[in-house]
């Protein structure tokens, strides 16, 4: 095979069909017909001489050599397309829908400034909001159900920083701590939380599948306590109402706790027990990280973000006052 008679189109079709990992989506990203897309592919399968994606139950799988190959035919087709590309962005004159795929509590915090700033800055970019229900939002963006996840996904960044090949791209937004959570005036909210008082209490976990075990009682395991969970709930908004009006505990993210509603009748406590950091991740695919208008929108939760966290301190000293008070 000689590069001076290799279509260069082909490697358009490969680096769609390597983006979506399915020919079907591939062929309607490009605006092509399943069959061209095909016939695209078997073309470079001979121009290479190798078979380069294997089909499967659920699309297409590279070989090695494909995704050996891809990283190159990526970086190229994106230099071009930046040279070719007008070189300003007007969001005013912008014209884009984005579904997003956050937790009802992040939802709580974040939408409320996105919206202000759309609506000041780009008038015609609309937001559609789909239940986060899974900490593997992979498959959302990979099947094009959502544009963007944020959230807190244990797992999925760290082994996007260290695999190769993928096309979810992603972006650390926050690190934050766990407390325990509970009303105002709750025995445990006198003192010190205690390991032992916190293992007799009744808990609240939430739960976007309803199993009622979670990051918390694998920490306890790991030093031979457990906890009783009396309820679990979906919503982060429903643990707070419930916990301010009960005596059960629950653990959130620090910085969760004002999108429960009912921040000034709950305190905060140190858990008593090491728990690893929560993150707050940003999720999104290969395919709509190059549009002007997806940088847009990732631009704005960095910023609200930065924002978010610059109010934490604040928060904590509200707590504190209101503990003494109680």
């Amino acid at each position: 095979m000689s590069f001076l008679t290799l279509d260069l189109n082909l490697l358009r079709v490969f680096d769609a069909v390597m983006t979506e990992q399915n020919l079907t989506r591939a062929a309607g990203h490009l605006a092509m017909t399943q069959p061209a897309v095909s016939n695209a592919v078997k073309r470079l399968r001979e121009s290479l001489g190798d078979e380069l994606l294997i089909r499967t139950a659920y699309g297409v799988k590279p070989t090695p050599r494909a995704e050996a190959l891809w990283p190159a035919v990526r970086q190229a087709l994106a230099a071009l397309e930046a040279a070719v590309m007008p070189e300003t962005f007007d969001v005013s004159k912008a014209q884009a829908t984005f579904r997003l795929a956050m937790a009802d509590a992040t939802a709580a915090l974040w939408l409320p400034s996105l919206v202000r700033s759309i609506e000041k800055e780009a008038p015609g970019v609309n937001i559609r909001m789909v239940p986060l229900t899974t900490r593997e939002p992979r498959p959302m963006l990979l099947r094009g159900d959502i544009d963007l996840a944020v959230g807190f996904f244990p797992g999925v960044a760290a082994q996007l920083s260290y695999e190769t090949g993928s096309p979810i791209r992603h972006e650390r937004l926050y690190s934050g701590e766990y407390v325990a959570v509970m009303r105002k005036n709750h025995p445990l909210a006198k003192d010190k939380l205690d390991l032992d008082a916190y293992c007799k209490s009744d808990h609240l976990l939430v739960s976007f599948s309803g199993r009622a075990h979670g990051l918390v009682d694998e920490a306890l395991a790991q030093i031979g306590r457990e906890r009783r969970i009396l309820l679990t709930v979906n919503q982060f908004f429903t643990a707070g109402r419930v916990v301010a009006n009960s005596d059960l505990v629950t653990v959130l993210p620090r910085h969760l706790i004002a999108s429960t509603g009912a921040a000034d009748a709950l305190v905060w406590r140190e858990l008593p027990f090491q728990l690893p950091a929560v993150h707050l991740d940003m999720l999104w695919h290969e395919r709509d990280g190059r549009s002007p208008a997806h940088r847009w929108l990732r631009k704005n939760l960095e910023q609200m973000s930065a924002a978010a966290q610059k109010t934490l301190p604040q928060a904590s000293e509200a707590n504190v006052k209101m503990e003494k008070i109680a």
